[in-house]
């Protein structure tokens, strides 16, 4: 499990943005859950009456516009996600609709899914950390449970950062023993080939 995620995170992550917009990650490091990628659009919606338009109260055209906007928004929320997360978007934005008063349908909710597990290797791991969390922020108006995302990625950068850290400090370390046992070995060559006397020998270039 990646450090950081908490379990509710860990398994599936909803976005509870203005729009309720969902995020579904899968921090175990197993498979990725899988979801599917197409959005809807309002292509699909139901058809509008003859004269539909004209019947609307002026409380209704107000609603109208309001589920336009959620529309839009929550269209672009998702995008953006999708936009950032790349490759690691195992399932495309797919949408929650609400049927206004004109027949149509909005989209009022969404959801994308992300990879989040580890890398083969602490630098693929630190490399997929950020992109998750930029993927998080992406929208304009990231939710709270997108920063949640976002800190938990974060962690997860720390996390392979000391991991890197730790593997460069120990390469370091047996760099440093092995030229110490070098010089050992020099030196003794060197005691070995003084005369008995005990003067020295040329070196020669």
């Amino acid at each position: 499990m990646v450090s950081g995620f908490s379990p509710s995170v860990a398994n599936m992550i909803q976005t509870a943005s203005a729009y309720t917009n969902q995020w579904h990650s899968n921090a175990s490091g197993q498979k990725p859950e899988e979801g599917v990628f197409a959005s809807k659009s309002s292509k699909d919606d139901v058809p509008q009456k003859p004269g539909q338009a004209e019947e609307l109260s002026n409380s209704d055209r107000r609603r109208v516009d309001e589920l336009k906007s959620t529309d839009r928004a929550v269209r672009a929320h998702e995008a953006a996600h999708v936009a950032v997360g790349g490759s690691l978007v195992t399932s495309g934005a797919s949408f929650s609709f609400e049927t206004g008063p004109d027949g149509q349908r909005y989209a009022v909710a969404g959801e994308v899914g992300i990879d989040t597990s580890k890398g083969r290797t602490p630098e693929e791991t630190l490399a997929r950390a950020q992109q998750i969390r930029a993927a998080a922020l992406a929208p304009a108006d990231p939710s709270g449970q997108d920063r949640a995302v976002a800190a938990a990625a974060s962690q997860m950068a720390a996390d392979a950062r000391a991991e890197i850290a730790r593997a460069s400090m120990e390469e370091n370390t047996k760099s440093q023993q092995g030229g110490a046992n070098r010089a050992l070995s020099f030196g003794q060559a060197i005691e070995r080939s003084l005369s008995p006397n005990g003067q020295g020998v040329n070196f020669y270039a």
